[in-house]
Parts: C-alpha cells; structure tokens; sequence
C-alpha cells in the first residue's frame, strides 16, 4: 500500500487533483501537496482542489494535522473551488465544520460519487472566467 499524496493527471492546470492513500504523514504535505499547490498558484490567482481520499486511506498522523492547519491557513483565500471525496465519515465532518472559514465554495461526495466530484470540480465558472489570469510570459497582448 502507498502511503501519502500522488497528483492525478489528466485535469485542466487550474485543478489541483490529489489522492491521499494509506497514512497521510507531514512529510507527505510538506513535499508533495505545499509545493504543487505554490507551483499552481504562482501561474495562477486562484486554484480548485479535488481531494481524494481513497479506498486504502487510514488516517492522518498529528504532524499531518498540523501541516493541513497549515497549509490551509496560509492559503485560506487561494482556491476558487474544493471538492473533497472520502467515505470517511470524520473527514466529511470536519470539513463541513471549516467550510464557513473559506471563501471558496466546498463540497464533500462519496467515494461513488468521485465522477461527480470530478464533473464539478472541473465545470467551467462564469465569475472565475470574467476574472481569468493574464497570459504567461513576457507578452502581454494588447
């Protein structure tokens, strides 16, 4: 069993997909999920999070906790959507519980539900298209 974070491909750039499996350490948020999520968002104003929490996920140690705190802290007003999936009943729970201190619109769904998860989390937006990132680069179209 693999235990941590993996990023899923296959999602447009402004979707950060991760699934979490097995036991989720500090370790897992400090080198896999903190860095992409500063990756995407020094190419992007505002991210979405999809946040899968498998079959063979167990839990989180307390150094997780503390780096999720973190992490959420410290990015509190960077996503623009966040689509948690888990058929833990505690996970499900918790976020519901810190759903208020984000701006973002958040969501938790079912592990059989996932494609829904995904379908939304992926759906375009109108205020997030009126508010699109300028181009990349050193041009600038005028």
């Amino acid at each position: 069993m693999t235990n941590g974070f993996s990023i899923l491909p296959d999602f447009p750039p402004e979707v950060l997909a991760v699934k979490g499996s097995g036991t989720i350490d500090a370790e897992a948020y400090e080198t896999v999920l903190r860095p992409e999520v500063e990756h995407r968002l020094r190419r992007h104003a505002h991210i979405r999070l999809l946040y899968i929490l498998d079959e063979t996920f167990e839990g989180f140690t307390a150094g997780a906790a503390m780096s999720d705190a973190r992490l959420g802290m410290s990015h509190l007003h960077d996503f623009s959507r966040i689509a948690v999936v888990t058929d833990a009943g505690w996970v499900a729970k918790s976020v519901h519980l810190f759903a208020p201190l984000i701006k973002a619109p958040v969501r938790t769904f079912p592990l059989a539900k996932r494609g829904a998860a995904k379908a939304w989390i992926s759906e375009p937006d109108a205020s997030a298209e009126a508010q699109a990132d300028p181009p990349m680069g050193d041009s600038f179209p005028i």
